[in-house]
């Protein structure tokens, strides 16, 4: 495992050597471990509480795939496509998501801990009661237009990211830090931002969602 730090957030996350692992093409219906996984599609299968651990997946396609009741520990998945995919009830730990595509995903009980999605896109994505239970971090990554509900992602850092239209309805958000990431037409209640971390030159769009939230009317001196 390797330390890992984004801002202020400190975490660890998997240090694999491809030699140390096994080629693995096929989806079994048991756990997988220690597997390197490269260009493969399992587009559309079925996971059921099965565990990947200590897997480098890269360049494949996991598209539309359904995975209840699992675990992804210390997985490190590289320019993966895992659009319209739906995750329930998984525990995701020190893992890495590099460049990889959450496009129109379904992530719901989804319990983060550990985890680094670097240069990721999740437009469109829908995330319901997602928690963080450790250090997580979104840098670099496109979360516009996407639909987060009842999270409870206190502490994470949302670094450098499009956050344009994307819809916040019940989520805790306290200690996040946003520094750096777009924040035009964010959709959200006031409320749902208490407590974040922002830089100074984002003041002027907090301004905006002020008004817009407070249905304030500004016009010209007359």
């Amino acid at each position: 495992m390797r330390t890992t730090t984004v801002g202020d957030v400190t975490f660890l996350l998997p240090d694999l050597d491809p030699e140390d692992l096994d080629q693995v093409s096929d989806l079994s219906d048991g756990d997988l471990r220690d597997g390197l996984v490269d260009g493969v599609s399992w587009r559309g299968e079925q996971f059921a509480e099965q565990s990947i651990r200590g897997c480098r997946i890269t360049g494949s396609d996991l598209g539309e795939v359904s995975w209840e009741a699992g675990a992804l520990y210390g997985c490190e998945i590289v320019g993966t496509d895992l659009s319209g995919a739906t995750l329930t009830g998984v525990s995701i730990e020190r893992c890495s998501f590099i460049g990889s595509r959450f496009t129109g995903a379904r992530l719901i009980d989804v319990r983060l801990k550990d985890v680094l999605f670097d240069s990721c896109r999740f437009d469109y994505a829908t995330l319901n009661r997602v928690s963080v239970a450790g250090s997580v971090a979104f840098t670099n990554c496109t979360l516009s237009h996407g639909s987060w509900s009842s999270c409870r992602l206190s502490g994470v850092a949302l670094r450098s990211c499009d956050l344009s239209d994307l819809e916040l309805e019940s989520c805790r958000l306290d200690g996040a830090d946003v520094r750096g990431s777009r924040l035009h037409r964010l959709k959200t209640p006031l409320d749902n931002l208490h407590g974040v971390v922002l830089g100074q030159e984002q003041l002027p769009d907090l301004t905006r969602l002020a008004v817009d939230a407070l249905s304030i009317v500004v016009r010209a001196a007359g």
